[in-house]
């Protein structure tokens, strides 16, 4: 089976090959093709892949090109992980909205917008060329912002594009394990979009164990979530909030800490990773030990503003490994061998939930099997949770609209209907200054 990487010199490659080492089955991934648009970094991830490999028998085989109708004809599964504008374009982001006094956070806010109106042209041309190239194909998308990607490309590949995140899984888990419960047999009822989810019940066995949570501030203080959010808040909502939604609650909060912050989020990550591939390409260098380290400080520092605002201390450390390299290779078993599982995705929406039309892609448990990701029935999110998906679905949309039109007024309108930006004249700000440092909003008029 061959499985092709887009952004295949990006950081984070090495933890999905590294789970297709730990795969032994029959039709696992054989061949690996790692496609990105800079050469420097395919041979600096490839040097970090080599060793990886280097103590497995029968790994799978990895090449690398520049070319992308190369990297996309032949393949069975494509995973999309690309970075339009690159680290620099997510530093720029932050930089420009947090001068406006409003979040620049790569997914939520200005950043996402940002982000989303350069990337969403990119992910449709890929999503065309699959559908010419590579037509039985399924894609797995973790590009950011990951809900609204997947739904630009679902309307070129329909369900053959399935979008991935590890935020909850990385919830579940924590919640699970704060319970005394196995994470693989319990069942997780998440609802919302992607970085805009609520964990509502948590099953064992057939009972819902989160009530038991909510009902001991002990326990709510002592997994992250309970930590960031506060035991008080979460026992008002009556459910687990993404972490992302602390971008929501505690808004002012964490606009004035990332001000206050010496760089933000994404320089630092601009940085680091400029030093890792200056290392990774030198020959005296252990590339693969060279990215641990990397790796190691770039989780620990994750959402560092947002704790320290809250209080919540430094991460748990059974919580810096990840995770969504695991959703990748269980969803690619699942649709290659029809080995049935149930994962928390990004599909459309088809009935799930009745305030979102049929195509509106949304974060929901899905049964997976051969034919691919199937959306369950969940109840109907509380009224702020159904206002707050449904505000943020229609920013989706004006983003969607200005990418195919080039209309620079659906792109304000984009800015200005989010729930985190508080003016149209901010809005209209936003995009001139936005237009003026990214190339990839050229196509604004």
């Amino acid at each position: 089976m061959r499985l092709t990487i887009l952004g295949g010199g990006g950081f984070r490659v090495p933890l999905v090959y590294g789970a297709l080492l730990t795969d032994r089955g029959e039709g696992r991934v054989t061949d690996v093709v790692l496609h990105d648009t800079d050469d420097s970094r395919l041979h600096a991830v490839r040097r970090v892949l080599d060793e990886q490999a280097s103590t497995v028998s029968d790994a799978p085989r990895v090449t690398a090109t520049t070319d992308l109708d190369e990297a996309l004809r032949g393949a069975d599964f494509v995973f999309s992980a690309i970075r339009v504008g690159g680290l620099q374009g997510r530093a720029d982001d932050e930089r420009i909205a947090l001068a406006q006094g409003v979040l620049g956070q790569e997914t939520v806010g200005a950043g996402g917008i940002a982000y989303g109106l350069r990337t969403v042209p990119v992910a449709v041309d890929i999503a065309r060329r699959v559908a010419r190239l590579a037509p039985d194909a399924w894609v797995i998308n973790f590009t950011n912002p990951a809900g609204l990607v997947t739904e630009a490309m679902s309307r070129h590949l329909g369900d053959r594009v399935i979008g991935i995140c590890d935020s909850p899984v990385g919830l579940g888990r924590r919640i699970a394990r704060v319970l005394g419960a196995d994470p693989h047999e319990a069942w997780i009822d998440y609802v919302g979009l992607n970085h805009l989810g609520w964990v509502r019940g948590l099953r064992v066995a057939g009972r819902d164990e989160l009530p038991r949570l909510l009902a001991d501030p002990h326990l709510l203080g002592s997994f992250e979530e309970g930590r960031l959010f506060g035991a008080d808040w979460l026992q008002s909502l009556g459910a687990i909030p993404n972490e992302y939604l602390h971008y929501y609650y505690f808004n002012r909060e964490t606009v004035r800490a990332y001000q206050e912050a010496g760089r933000t989020r994404g320089a630092f990550l601009r940085d680091q990773q400029a030093d890792f591939y200056a290392r990774a390409r030198r020959a005296d260098v252990s590339a693969l030990d060279a990215w641990d380290r990397t790796r190691a400080e770039r989780e620990a520092t994750y959402m560092a503003e947002n704790r320290e605002t809250a209080g919540a201390g430094e991460r748990a450390a059974d919580d810096l490994s990840g995770g969504y390299e695991k959703v990748a290779l269980a969803l690619m078993r699942g649709i290659a061998r029809d080995e049935r599982t149930t994962l928390i995705l990004n599909v459309r929406n088809r009935s799930t939930l009745c305030a979102l039309d049929a195509e509106a892609v949304i974060e929901v448990p899905c049964l997976v099997d051969a034919n691919g990701a199937h959306p369950v029935a969940v109840d109907p999110l509380p009224g702020h949770a159904t206002g707050l998906v449904c505000a943020v679905k229609a920013v989706e949309r004006e983003i969607l609209a200005a990418a195919a039109s080039g209309s620079r007024a659906s792109a304000v309108k984009a800015f200005a209907l989010h729930p985190l930006v508080d003016s149209v004249n901010v809005a209209r700000r936003l995009v001139e200054d936005y237009t003026a440092v990214h190339p990839g909003l050229a196509y604004l008029t």
